[in-house]
């Protein structure tokens, strides 16, 4: 990669050689010709930090929890495994673990405005004692949820025998006769003359309260609204563990995370008259270790670093990453097509990437002057972007991911198909998958292409890889544009990729 602003031939290890992608697993797998509900299509993936958790959240206001299980299930042959001299290949196996209901559709009567449930993100925060915590959100409300599992508490060892028991009458069989009492309309006995027996009622005993099974139990603990007065687009969980921020089109807020009855905005990009608004803010996220810095993207293309140590509202930017438009290349649609979706820091934090309608693009933040480089997703979309903006497609927000060792990048595109590129040094890796049982099956048509040098600005060569300009499949099928994969999430530590294919999520591992 790039190091200290000159280039740097770096050959790491599995950096040069295409992946070979395998399936792993599906869940919710449609069968053919079922009717997809609309609340049940995946609006949101998310791994958490060590990977050993899956969250989805989908339009119906759900998230459903996975599980890692293949790593619990050789916990106990540690010993086993060191004695063997070569190494285990193993891949992340998932189960489905909870779901709970996390936003309810609602409706702002001030604004006579609907708010649906859908979930728009969703971030994991740091556990505690057992206990897993994360936040989702979706237009206007955020919630912090902990998950734990909880001992289900019955009262066992009861007095009465439901087998025995008939109606309101007595119990048959009770040890305590009632023939020879007389009593009155209020419950009361005329006669005094009862006596417990020497001994007592060998039947009668006190009831016990006992744990016999644990359940899941997912409480909200954290509700924070009313900070927003549009759409929240992102939220970020900051490295020191206790802030977060959270993006709409105009304002950055700062949260704490154990309170939720005030928030501080710390970017404002309002004009003071709304006719001057050039661009909004369409995606914001923390600095991975410095709690004090913060990257948000716009509908103009450019990222901006910001550092809250500068000032309570940070008003300026440290730095401004902006693309060079190509002479003669402007039309109705480079602005639109400009607009970032989804900005993500490497694991680093040396590196940006940054998906907008056409491309992926690899920013160094030692270096504002452009990106160090840019992969073309589908190209062969570029003649038909009228059609995309009569059928508003062109509006599709794709999210993108980093490998956990900065070797990868991935985003999504139409037809189900996802794209993986090589981001070192010299690589030509630009795989096309699809979200099906068998995710090589377009690879007919993935014709990747070796990177060209575009010009030499301060010591760096940039490159454009994986130019894809057909327009069908292997099979001389159209492209289906009703079909994208907007949500994908690449395991923090390991190459295996989750990505939702409208109701379905799909795991691979290579």
């Amino acid at each position: 990669m790039i190091n200290g602003g000159s280039e740097t031939a770096v050959a790491p290890v599995g950096g040069s050689q295409p992946l070979d992608w395998k399936f792993s697993q599906v869940f919710g797998e449609r069968t053919a010709g079922e009717e997809i509900q609309e609340v049940d299509i995946i609006s949101a993936i998310e791994f958490n930090r060590n990977g050993d958790h899956l969250a989805t959240g989908d339009r119906g206001g759900r998230v459903v929890l996975f599980e890692r299980t293949d790593t619990q299930d050789h916990v106990g042959h540690r010993r086993d495994l060191e004695k063997m001299d070569y190494p285990i290949n193993r891949h992340p196996e998932f189960r489905y673990k909870t779901e709970f209901q996390s936003h309810e559709p609602e409706f702002d009567y001030l604004k006579s405005l609907e708010i649906e449930e859908k979930i728009n993100k969703i971030r994991w925060c740091q556990s505690s004692n057992g206990a897993l915590f994360l936040l989702s959100t979706n237009d206007k409300t955020i919630k912090l949820w902990k998950v734990q599992e909880k001992k289900v508490k019955k009262v066992c060892n009861m007095n009465v025998d439901s087998t025995k028991a008939m109606g309101n009458g007595p119990i048959v069989g009770s040890s305590i006769s009632t023939s020879s009492k007389q009593y009155i309309a209020n419950g009361g006995c005329t006669s005094n003359d009862f006596s417990f027996p020497t001994g007592g009622f060998p039947s009668l005993h006190l009831p016990v309260v006992t744990s016999h099974e644990t359940n899941l139990m997912a409480r909200c603990r954290r509700i924070c609204t009313h900070a927003h007065d549009y759409h929240i687009n992102s939220i970020s969980n900051n490295s020191d563990g206790e802030t977060f921020i959270s993006a709409d089109d105009l304002r950055i807020n700062l949260w704490n995370l154990e309170i939720s009855s005030q928030s501080f905005n710390i970017v404002d990009v309002k004009p003071a008259n709304m006719e001057d608004l050039t661009e909004v803010i369409t995606s914001a996220e923390f600095h991975p270790t410095h709690c004090n810095m913060l990257a948000y993207s716009s509908s103009k293309g450019s990222i901006r670093l910001i550092d809250m140590r500068q000032s309570a509202l940070c008003d300026t930017h440290s730095k401004l990453f902006e693309g060079q438009e190509a002479p003669g290349s402007r039309s109705f649609f480079t602005e639109i097509i400009a607009s970032i979706s989804d900005i993500k820091f490497a694991k680093d934090g040396r590196h940006i990437l940054t998906r907008d309608y056409m491309t992926l693009k690899l920013w160094d933040i030692n270096m504002d002057s452009g990106p160090v480089a840019t992969f073309q997703v589908h190209e062969y979309l570029r003649p038909k972007l009228c059609d995309l903006y009569e059928n508003d497609s062109i509006f599709d927000k794709f999210e993108c991911c980093l490998s956990g060792n900065g070797l990868r990048v991935a985003t999504g595109s139409y037809s189900n198909l996802f794209r993986v590129f090589g981001c070192s040094e010299g690589s030509t890796e630009a795989t096309t998958l699809e979200a099906s049982k068998n995710p090589m099956r377009r690879q007919g048509q993935a014709t990747s292409r070796p990177s060209r040098s575009l010009g030499n600005l301060s010591g760096v060569v940039r490159r454009v890889k994986g130019a894809d300009n057909s327009g069908v499949d292997a099979n001389g099928n159209a492209f289906d544009f009703t079909s994208k994969l907007l949500h994908l999430a690449w395991h923090p530590t390991e190459n295996s990729i989750a990505c939702a294919a409208s109701n379905s999520l799909y795991m691979y591992y290579a």
